[in-house]
């Protein structure tokens, strides 16, 4: 589980600068300090050279320990005046102390060598922004979605209800997203046009993303456009591991694509490689089950109706009863 390298370099950005604002206020408050009340400075000195005095007692053998205790009793004697002194020119007695934002880690990012809860969570807060900044996740939340918009009538050409098939499919995603781990099933959402299918998929990106995975939500085409360039221009280097790799990777529209040798190549690639490795894909398409053979050929179709759960969407166009 995790995301990806950039969304923690970006995290480790904050925090440095976090690290840095804390670390510069506290030296102006020493400053101001040390002109207020001189004695304070001597103070601070007299403590450093406690410090470096506890270093000699490395050489003292049998009397390093008494020697320790004394330094210990002095530094205790100094702080206690420091603390004194501060309260008696008005200063709160941990005016000069450094305020991290996370004082577990000190704005570092890691505690006794593993990630600390505060580079987490930024990198979780970062990766839903940057969810955001592309798709209306705000507008795609399991609470916007209305299954009463569906018929409840039975469709006599399929012998389904739509309210109740989308209401069932509404809460299969909502304990998916719960429940989501490296382990989840990989999904394949059919149906026509507007019947909810992206909104969905990005409810399902939105609670997966705030869990700490890291998921690639994008359209087919522009997805396989990222790798073209990759391949061919240089360009988004890195586009093709991250697809690989994520935890969970979302095509919305597949077959909307411009299709080319290199786009089913492509498509072959991601569908058999995150197979092989056990990493979820939820795939949306308008396109019937022969429509992707002819489209893809038999070879990559086995692979998705062998492997993922389907979730067969029915009703009217939703947008347009909205409208």
């Amino acid at each position: 589980m995790g995301y990806s390298a950039e969304i923690y370099r970006k995290a480790s950005q904050i925090l440095e600068r976090r690290r840095a604002d804390a670390e510069t206020l506290a030296a102006r408050r020493r400053a101001e300090v040390y002109a207020a009340v001189p004695q304070i400075r001597q103070l601070d000195a007299h403590i450093a050279q406690t410090g470096l005095g506890a270093v000699r007692a490395i050489g003292m053998k049998q009397d390093a320990q008494k020697y320790l205790d004394a330094l210990k009793e002095e530094n205790l004697a100094a702080q206690q005046k420091k603390r004194e002194l501060l309260l008696e020119a008005g200063y709160p007695e941990d005016y000069l102390r450094v305020k991290y934002t996370c004082e577990k880690c000190s704005d570092s990012g890691f505690c006794g060598g593993y990630r600390c809860a505060c580079m987490d969570a930024l990198a979780r807060q970062i990766a839903y922004s940057a969810l955001c900044s592309d798709f209306p996740l705000d507008k795609c939340t399991f609470e916007r979605f209305n299954p009463a918009l569906y018929s409840k009538q039975t469709d006599p050409k399929t012998g389904v209800a739509p309210y109740a098939r989308m209401e069932e499919i509404f809460r299969f995603c909502q304990q998916y997203a719960a429940d989501f781990d490296l382990r989840s099933p990989s999904l394949f959402l059919y149906g026509e046009t507007g019947l909810g299918k992206t909104h969905l998929s990005l409810a399902i990106a939105g609670e997966v993303t705030k869990k700490g995975f890291g998921v690639i939500y994008g359209s087919a085409q522009n997805l396989l456009d990222r790798l073209e360039r990759e391949r061919f221009k240089g360009e988004n280097e890195g586009a093709q591991d991250a697809m690989l790799e994520c935890d969970l990777l979302i095509l919305d529209d597949l077959g909307a694509e411009f299709t080319t040798q290199f786009t089913t190549a492509a498509v072959y690639n991601i569908i058999n490689t995150r197979l092989q490795s056990g990493r979820p894909v939820i795939i949306n398409t308008n396109l019937t089950i022969k429509e992707l053979e002819k489209r893809y050929t038999r070879r990559i179709t086995s692979r998705i109706f062998g492997s993922y759960t389907t979730l067969t969407f029915y009703g009217a166009d939703i947008r347009q009863i909205l409208r």
